[in-house]
């Protein structure tokens, strides 16, 4: 016997892969992406036969111009928040940590901006529950 919920999954539930990258000064890269208001983590939803981490290391290179292989990205387990930009959804997130190295990330497809922020900057912009309940470092 399945259950219901794995034969039809929770179309309130919106998963995702995101990053958290800390720069050399501890703050947290965030983006925004074209048309929304809200500073989120980079990443973005899988596409078919995809696994979290193949997801999250195409969206770094498409939103950022970052080369990270899915190998090299480090699991921080599954986190759930209320969705920024999707009234009365949730996303269901899983978090990697990635290393950038020398790479410097660079606006690309779909993202409008850009920011390396901490929990002090929460207040002059709009950031994500996934970011601002779980990674937002002091």
């Amino acid at each position: 016997m399945t259950s219901a919920s794995a034969d039809h999954p929770d179309p309130r539930r919106i998963h995702v892969s995101a990053a958290v990258i800390l720069d050399g000064e501890g703050r947290l890269l965030l983006v925004r992406k074209n048309g929304t208001t809200a500073f989120m983590q980079p990443g973005g939803k899988p596409e078919p036969g995809e696994s979290a981490s193949e997801t999250l290391s195409r969206e770094l290179a498409e939103e950022l111009g970052i080369r990270i292989p899915p190998h090299e990205l480090r699991p921080l387990g599954e986190f759930t928040a209320a969705a920024a930009n999707e009234p009365g959804f949730v996303v269901v997130a899983d978090v990697f940590a990635a290393d950038l190295g020398e790479q410097r990330p660079r606006v690309g497809a779909e993202i409008a901006e850009l920011r390396w922020v901490r929990r002090a900057d929460a207040a002059t912009c709009e950031i994500a529950p996934l970011a601002s309940e779980n990674f937002l470092p002091a």
